[in-house]
């Protein structure tokens, strides 16, 4: 029988670590079969915070401080498992690798190739303290914009997809969320890419504008007829006026009993969303692939079917866009392993 220890040396601990959340997985290097994950709500930016507080109390650098953080995940992960892991490497990909994570390590540049291999990467060895190899992973910037994590779940889902049969070297990926990515691919490598505020401007209207009395926001496990039609009536009127006046219309649409409150939340929502989309009318017919998985796949879709772009987009299965980050890693640690020097 062999011991906990060899049955864990063909693993690896896949961190994705975001501005506002965490999650650990650990993942079977050769199957890519996801052992067990946890999460949290302890993202970079609220634990910089902690450690500025931790540094000036305690004395620690930025690296112990996160590297404590990653220990205790990993120790919660062990106790869920029942397993030691004890020198098992971590990637960490997202804002770890940013000027408020662990340690600040520079982007990758454009072109960038979507099977990882211009990939920033830095290692950190293993001590005493934290017994585990980590490699932090970079973004990637161009002259005007920069992403951190996207990237990686970009390596990984390029490589799912080609794994399910649906293979495309030209596409413009769509990576919705707080910060939405569209990533140009040409020819297998990233060329362009541009960031939307959709996710945050939705947000701070909601909670903190004028606005916020005029909707009330719930999410829906299936949208009704009345949210849809909300929802698509913002879409189109995104199209034809400017963001800054039409955003007052949820405002009267209230004042004037048009739609609820909630109905209204779906119409601020097609406005945002159909902002962001509407101009790639206008752009070149390059195969559109949503990577939007469970969350916010039916909105744009929605979008997609109103600005008529239906015709030229696939949306990734949720599935593969949920494991996109954790291949990404694995993809990314092997390349690791491959430019290792030979004993």
């Amino acid at each position: 029988m062999q011991s906990p220890e060899n049955r864990m040396k063909n693993h690896l601990l896949c961190c994705d670590w975001g501005t506002s959340s965490f999650r650990l997985q650990l993942m079977n290097i050769t199957t890519h079969v996801c052992t067990g994950e946890v999460r949290a709500d302890t993202g970079i930016s609220a634990m910089f915070d902690d450690w500025k507080s931790a540094a000036r109390e305690q004395g620690l650098s930025r690296e112990d401080f996160f590297r404590q953080v990653l220990q205790k995940h990993i120790s919660r992960l062990e106790t869920q498992l029942s397993v030691t892991l004890t020198d098992v490497p971590v990637m960490v990909s997202g804002m770890a690798s940013s000027s408020i994570g662990m340690a600040e390590v520079p982007y990758a540049t454009l072109p960038f190739p979507t099977d990882g291999s211009h990939a920033s990467i830095q290692r950190f060895e293993s001590n005493p303290d934290f017994r585990h190899d980590l490699f932090l992973i970079s973004g990637v910037r161009s002259e005007q914009d920069v992403m951190r994590g996207e990237e990686t779940q970009l390596i990984g889902l390029m490589k799912l997809l080609a794994l399910s049969g649906h293979t495309s070297q030209d596409a413009l990926c769509i990576f919705p969320g707080t910060h939405s990515k569209h990533l140009y691919i040409q020819h297998e490598k990233l060329i362009h890419f541009d960031t939307y505020m959709t996710g945050e401007i939705f947000d701070v209207m909601r909670r903190h504008s004028i606005l916020k009395d005029s909707v009330d926001y719930f999410a829906y496990a299936d949208l009704p007829d009345t949210a849809i039609k909300a929802f698509q009536k913002g879409v189109h009127q995104s199209i034809s006026s400017n963001i800054l006046n039409t955003l007052f219309s949820v405002r009267t649409n209230q004042l004037f009993d048009k739609i609820s409150k909630e109905e209204n939340s779906f119409y601020l929502s097609g406005l945002l969303i159909g902002t962001e989309l509407n101009q790639l009318q206008s752009t070149s017919e390059a195969p559109l692939i949503l990577c939007g998985g469970s969350n916010l796949s039916s909105l744009y879709e929605l979008a997609i079917s109103e600005l008529q772009l239906a015709h030229r987009t696939y949306t990734a299965p949720a599935d593969l866009v949920d494991r996109a980050a954790s291949m990404g890693q694995l993809l990314l640690f092997q390349y690791q392993l491959i430019k290792q020097p030979t004993e």
